[in-house]
């Protein structure tokens, strides 16, 4: 397969490393750009006290963790749009007019829209409709790479996404065997994460790339501590719960199922 250009758009640092840092290792590996794009720089994410120095910026040490993520995962290219993270759901960050949840759509998508035509980008990832689980700022990402790769003319988009019955499944195991990884706190029946099975379209094995991912989640030490419910797990369960990242393919039919983002191109 000839070199192919991917371009991935995430909300805040370290979203890129848990949605899909084993599919942008992978495309990395085999030849492929691969161009990372986040909305903010995740100003409003929760620090421990003493973690960062006197004088610094949490959005300073999230945007450098990034650069450092994206050469683990060999990401080519870092771009922010900006924007001023929007904080949790219901929170008064999110009426913030510099804020993404705030940003006019099209204005957004515009700037997106330069770096999808510059970049001459052959698959743009964003995330559900939902954000995959209802944060502002990623349901944004939604809104604005939909209606950027309208305008970048970008044909192949994947929302990234959870089989949430997968995950299910995952933490009705870890409940059963009561694995000491598992977030007891955490009521799936009442917290909406990812779509139904039956949505995804795509499914891709990352598996010979979790050491990677972890290394990439490892980098965002200022949200993701060793002791955190994602780096305290046992390999073992770390590769069963990441080493799968799944995606919906906007141009293709409910039913399709694929095994990489290149497929066809």
């Amino acid at each position: 397969m000839a070199p192919r250009t991917l371009v991935t758009f995430h909300a805040h640092p370290d979203d890129e490393a848990i949605a899909m840092g084993g599919s942008m290792a992978q495309a990395a590996r085999d030849g492929h750009r691969v161009v990372l794009v986040v909305a903010t720089r995740g100003e409003h994410g929760e620090v421990d006290d003493g973690f960062l120095d006197s004088d610094e910026a949490l959005g300073d040490r999230r945007e450098q963790e990034t650069r450092v993520a994206a050469e683990i995962l060999g990401v080519q290219r870092v771009e922010f749009l900006g924007y001023v993270d929007s904080g949790m759901v219901g929170t008064p960050e999110n009426d913030a007019p510099e804020s993404f949840w705030q940003a006019d759509v099209e204005e957004a998508a515009g700037r997106l829209a330069a770096i999808l035509t510059e970049e001459e980008a052959d698959v743009l990832t964003i995330y559900d409709e939902w954000g995959v689980y209802g944060h502002p700022d990623h349901v944004q990402v939604h809104r604005v790479g939909a209606r950027a790769a309208e305008l970048a003319g970008t044909r192949r988009v994947y929302m990234s996404t959870i089989d949430q019955d997968r995950i299910r499944r995952l933490f009705e195991e870890a409940k059963a065997t009561n694995a000491p990884d598992f977030p007891e706190d955490l009521d799936l029946d009442n917290f909406k994460l990812g779509v139904p099975s039956e949505r995804i379209t795509t499914r891709v094995d990352v598996s010979e790339f979790v050491d990677q991912k972890r290394r990439a989640m490892a980098a965002h030490a200022s949200q993701i501590s060793e002791t955190s419910f994602f780096l305290a797990m046992k390999p073992d369960r770390f590769e069963v719960s990441f080493g799968l990242e799944e995606y919906i393919r906007l141009d293709t039919r409910p039913d399709a199922k694929e095994t990489g983002l290149f497929e066809g191109l």
